[in-house]
């Protein structure tokens, strides 16, 4: 347990400093850059579902229309 505490303190303490020098090579707040990543990362989650089930939803309407019926009756 011990070594997953030093583990997590160590990424807080050196993981941070990617936004932080983000930040100031960009003339920008660090909250604004911490902020920006955590919303990209739900928009690439949300967004590649969304993209799975409109695809999901376009093949099977295409093999819908595409399938070759035998006879008038199977209208």
């Amino acid at each position: 347990m011990a070594t997953v505490t030093q583990l997590r303190i160590f990424f807080e303490r050196n993981g941070f400093t990617v936004c932080k020098r983000l930040a100031d090579r960009l003339g920008m707040k660090v909250k604004s850059v911490r902020l920006f990543f955590i919303y990209a990362s739900f928009t690439t989650v949300v967004g590649g579902f969304l993209l799975y089930l409109v695809l999901a939803f376009w093949l099977k309407l295409k093999d819908m229309v595409n399938t070759k019926r035998s006879s008038v009756f199977d209208l």
